[in-house]
């Protein structure tokens, strides 16, 4: 590879920087070890031909996800030992100068929560990964299985058997009160959205907050809140009578929307710092039938 190629490669691999560390920092509990995994990740990279590669994000994704699953696999034969910070022969990382962000550290320690990293570390190394990558990024259960080497069938299954063990986990008051709290930020942000209460929404919505749906992708909070104050209770609720409860949706916090009994359409919110950074909207019913919903 020229060096203009490297180059090149370099600043596409930063601008995926942020979300591949987010991926390595919850599979591996550890911003020092995520840096690490991003590290190794920007080796291999830098030896593999990407010309190739149409969605270079989903694949950058898998293979943080390969070499956090090594790192993990690593625990239970030896005693944890920093790696080093650049394999021999490797290119100089894009940001390995850079140093790490106390604050982004922050962000992602308080969407982990202390309480989940316990119970993530009861799980095999195959499924903590299957959990984090689809139930906390939201990757395909296909591409799941070409990171652990197994079916997409298997995946789901090692998925399953993890969120089912999260939940029987015990949980900690503290994280008791953090789920009540944002079971209160969804109440408020539903009510302000009934209401077309703008300031209200903006109360509640991180800057950047994004809205996903079969319909496209919202970001920001001013454009989330104009659309939510706009359309009301119909672009968040369906006819005729719905009825809203409180469920985990694959597991996070959510809301089930039930028409004559049957789950009509689901949202799953993400937060930071208490406030909704991410609100995934399903509508369509194969995908509502694939979800994991529990009432809360």
């Amino acid at each position: 590879m020229s060096a203009d190629d490297t180059d090149f490669l370099a600043q596409r691999f930063e601008a995926h920087r942020g979300h591949l560390r987010a991926v390595a920092h919850r599979m591996l509990g550890s911003a020092a070890e995520a840096e690490d995994a991003v590290q190794e990740a920007w080796f291999r990279v830098s030896r593999s031909d990407t010309d190739r590669v149409d969605n270079l994000g989903g694949w950058l994704t898998t293979v943080v996800g390969r070499v956090c699953l090594d790192m993990l696999r690593s625990r239970k034969s030896r005693a944890e030992e920093p790696l080093d910070s650049t394999p021999h022969g490797a290119p100089p990382s894009p940001a390995h100068a850079a140093p790490a962000d106390p604050e982004q550290d922050a962000l992602l320690a308080d969407s982990v929560g202390a309480a989940l990293l316990v119970v993530l570390d009861t799980l095999t190394p195959a499924e903590r990964l299957a959990f984090v990558l689809h139930d906390l990024f939201a990757v395909p259960y296909e591409e799941v299985a070409a990171v652990v080497d197994r079916t997409p069938a298997a995946a789901r299954q090692l998925a399953s058997r993890a969120r089912r063990r999260v939940r029987g986990a015990d949980v900690p008051e503290d994280d008791r009160v953090r789920r009540r709290r944002h079971r209160e930020i969804v109440d408020a942000f539903l009510a302000a959205a009934r209401n077309g209460d703008f300031e209200g929404l903006l109360d509640v919505l991180d800057p950047d907050v994004v809205v996903r749906s079969e319909a496209g992708v919202t970001t920001g909070a001013a454009a989330v809140a104009r659309g939510a104050s706009a359309f009301g209770s119909a672009a968040l609720t369906a006819r005729p009578t719905p009825v809203s409860r409180h469920a985990l949706v694959d597991g996070a916090v959510g809301v089930a929307v039930l028409v004559d009994g049957r789950v009509e359409r689901a949202l799953r919110f993400a937060f930071v710092r208490d406030r909704i950074a991410v609100i995934d909207i399903v509508t369509d019913p194969e995908r509502v039938a694939r979800l994991d919903i529990a009432p809360v």
